[in-house]
């Protein structure tokens, strides 16, 4: 049996990055991928978004790991020039009645830590039609620290940090079940993947994404009674064609499971619309089905009336991680390690939706330190 000090399990942006930083604190490190190319899951299939951390409750892992990670990330790109944007989000009121709802998100900016040069501003209708002539609302809200980013480029700086400090990516490795073993004072695992082969590890950190509770449940020997179970939210897109009329992103205020179908921007100035809620049994459904566009054209248009008919085109799809129920609250990162479950060297990460590109970095160094209890 093949002895490793770390197993890290799946190799999408967040699982990269955990990889990188348990290979830079000096571990031995092999990062297993069930498919053929790291990053083709979630981390592929999103909106390429460096949130600034607003609408999440207050001491949240979300909250505290979005903030902290959106300023790590920025550093980050700046030091390796991955092409990122700090292009900045208006988060658009279309009726009286939300006007409200606007100022009750600034003070959870406020409350998360979204400060200084990063603070939310409100803006009148006049004001915000100023930086975006295309935008119809009634008031908005100005977010200077939101941005774009090249998540391909981002998980292959990653990739190519974790490999220069000796760690290994091994892909069409499938995880298939793992054996906690107790023997002479000492934890291990026997990490076993689909095609036979038996890995003795001292850590496992479970980043596998849509699946990760149901690998969670495949650690025999480990406590199962806390895991949550998964439940998976399809987000669809649609592009534009054309060019776009807005230079920065545009959100309606957010609605119940996501943000509501907003506008934003890749690295060219392409426009896209979405993603929607479109709540799904497997994580496999990732078909577009274009009679969605007409909802998008209905909600589109109460920010941008000037949208033509036939502008939107179906794009992807991609699938959000969700361990609550359609009827449940939201819920947090769920960071299960050695502190609360009492298996040394064990980290599940369960849940790790939007904003977890944005907070990876951040993710990596929670994870170091669960490792340490």
């Amino acid at each position: 049996m093949d002895r490793i000090q770390t197993v890290v399990l799946g190799a999408g942006v967040v699982g990269l990055a955990v990889a990188r930083q348990l290979a830079l604190e000096g571990r031995e490190v092999l990062l297993l991928e069930s498919a053929d190319a790291f990053g083709t899951g979630t981390s592929s299939r999103n909106s390429e978004v460096i949130h600034a951390g607003i609408y999440y409750p207050e001491g949240s892992f979300k909250a505290k790991l979005c903030v902290h990670g959106r300023k790590l990330l920025y550093s980050y790109c700046q030091e390796r020039h991955i092409p990122h944007k700090q292009c900045g989000k208006l988060i658009v009121a279309t009726s009286a009645s939300q006007v409200a709802q606007l100022a009750s998100i600034q003070a959870k900016a406020d409350a998360n830590g979204v400060l200084g040069a990063d603070q939310l501003s409100l803006l009148s209708a006049t004001q915000a039609q100023a930086m975006e002539p295309a935008l119809q609302c009634e008031a908005a809200l100005w977010s200077p620290g939101t941005g774009i980013i090249d998540s391909h480029a981002l998980m292959l700086s990653y990739l190519g940090d974790f490999e220069n400090a000796g760690g290994m990516l091994a892909l069409n490795s499938q995880f298939l079940s793992a054996q906690v073993v107790h023997e002479a004072g000492q934890t291990q695992f026997i990490v076993r993947t689909a095609d036979g082969t038996e890995l003795l590890a001292d850590q496992v950190i479970n980043s596998t994404g849509l699946i990760a509770p149901q690998v969670a449940r495949q650690f025999a020997g480990s406590n199962l009674a806390q895991l949550p179970l998964a439940y998976y939210a399809k987000g669809n897109y649609f592009s534009l064609t054309g060019r776009s009329p807005f230079s920065r992103l545009i959100y309606p205020v957010p609605e119940a499971a996501g943000l509501g179908v907003h506008l934003t921007l890749d690295m060219a100035g392409q426009a896209k619309f979405g993603p929607d809620v479109e709540w799904v049994e497997s994580p496999d459904d990732l078909s577009v089905n274009p009679s969605r566009g007409d909802a998008f054209y209905a909600e589109v248009r109460k920010y941008w009336p000037g949208l033509k008919d036939g502008a939107l085109m179906p794009s992807y799809a991609g699938i959000r991680p969700k361990i609550n129920a359609p009827h449940e609250k939201a819920a947090d990162f769920c960071i299960i390690g050695p502190a609360s479950h009492g298996v040394p060297g064990l980290v599940h990460l369960l849940g790790i939706e939007s904003p977890g590109l944005t907070s990876s970095l951040a993710i990596a160094n929670e994870v170091l330190q669960a490792l340490k209890h």
